[in-house]
């Protein structure tokens, strides 16, 4: 199935769109990873950021440590948890780029009469560096929704789940936009459409999860107008 034809195929308006934040609107998981790399090389466990990444896209900080303990111990992994979200937090404020065309898919979305949301596996912490390095702290606020706001983080439902009634729709009301496998099983287990953003490689881990891929975010705008102009 193609993008188009997933807005098309749509049987309830599309009131809620639920993004994603780290690699769909912020190109921050280069920064975080590098700095996970370094955290779990300092203490034994000798990883490049490529190899962090693979590991570990869309897993929350909360997710990591038992991971990190079955390969470090306890001990060690309570010492990465003590140290790594305040590093992640200084890079991030530092270092945080948006990624291309994100921000005008947001002002798009708002053009077009459509509510958005950010739900994310980040803490507010995070987020706020984030945002705060891209100026654009005002236009998400209010917005936010983080793993620790809910029971689970991805790839439980309960983010999204948690977005859609904050803005008071069902979530055959929704889209999701994701870019991890985690993300995507977390979408699907909430009955939500997902686009699933690979901008590098053909997207088959996403498809495979339940996503529909596409490419770039600039195609987001004219996906959302297709999907007004079916509702209408």
């Amino acid at each position: 199935m193609t993008p188009r034809a997933l807005m098309q195929r749509r049987r309830a308006p599309l009131r809620l769109v639920i993004f994603d934040c780290d690699g769909v609107l912020v190109d921050s998981e280069p920064v975080a990873n590098r700095i996970i790399a370094e955290e779990l090389t300092r203490y034994g466990w000798t990883m490049t950021t490529s190899e962090a990444t693979r590991r570990f896209l869309g897993v929350s900080l909360a997710d990591l440590r038992p991971i990190v303990a079955a390969r470090l111990g306890g001990a060690l992994a309570a010492e990465v948890a003590g140290t790594l979200p305040a590093r992640i937090v200084a890079a991030l404020a530092a270092e945080a780029a948006a990624i291309p065309g994100a921000v005008a898919a947001l002002h798009a979305a708002t053009r077009l009469g459509i509510a958005w949301r950010i739900a994310s596996n980040s803490s507010h912490a995070e987020m706020a560096a984030k945002f705060r390095r891209l100026g654009l702290c005002e236009l998400v606020r209010g917005r936010l929704h983080s793993f620790t706001d809910v029971a689970q983080g991805k790839p439980a439902p309960d983010l999204f789940l948690a977005a859609a009634a904050a803005e008071g729709v069902t979530a055959a009301d929704c889209l999701v936009v994701e870019d991890s496998p985690p993300g995507v099983r977390g979408a699907v287990a909430a009955g939500m459409d997902c686009l699933g953003f690979a901008p590098e490689g053909d997207g088959a881990a996403l498809s495979t999860a339940g996503a529909v891929p596409f490419h770039a975010m600039t195609e987001l705008p004219g996906l959302l107008a297709a999907a007004r102009r079916r509702a209408a």
